[in-house]
């Protein structure tokens, strides 16, 4: 499935790293920033993560609500949480179920290899639920700044 701005985001059921489920239902009357990630504690995605953190403030000051979300299992996220010190919630989706909704699991190419992956994908998502922005080209280092422009 592919999503365009302007679209209804997917409604899902997921655990956090706490253990705890949420639905993205949930978070109605708020902005979300949902972004998906490949790997915990990969460079690229600890760039990113910690540019939100860093810049987690200015993101509330803005009225969203920030939620990662990658394969990884809660207790992967837990570590990465932890160790990384990121003060929003990180979703598990290890049969891939929310990444198939948002059209993130894709078939990638490196060094000539195709295998399936996460594309490192950013939707913003307004107060009603719909897909206000998608954030396909993320410059890991400054995400902030891509979001809040």
């Amino acid at each position: 499935m592919s999503l365009e701005a302007g679209q209804m985001a997917p409604d899902f059921e997921a655990p956090i790293e706490s253990g705890e489920t949420i639905k993205l239902s949930d978070y109605r009357g708020k902005k979300v920033v949902l972004y998906f990630y490949p790997k915990d504690n990969t460079p690229g995605c600890t760039a990113q993560s910690c540019n939100l953190r860093d810049n987690y403030e200015a993101l509330q000051k803005a009225g969203y609500v920030v939620l990662g979300i990658s394969s990884d299992s809660e207790k992967s996220h837990v570590k990465f949480k932890e160790k990384q010190s990121l003060p929003f919630s990180l979703i598990s989706d290890p049969d891939k179920k929310v990444h198939e909704l948002y059209g993130t699991w894709v078939e990638k190419s490196m060094y000539g290899r195709k295998y399936m992956g996460t594309a490192r994908t950013t939707f913003i998502i307004d107060e009603e639920g719909k897909v206000e922005e998608i954030i396909s080209k993320v410059k890991t280092k400054d995400h902030t700044a891509q979001i809040l422009k």
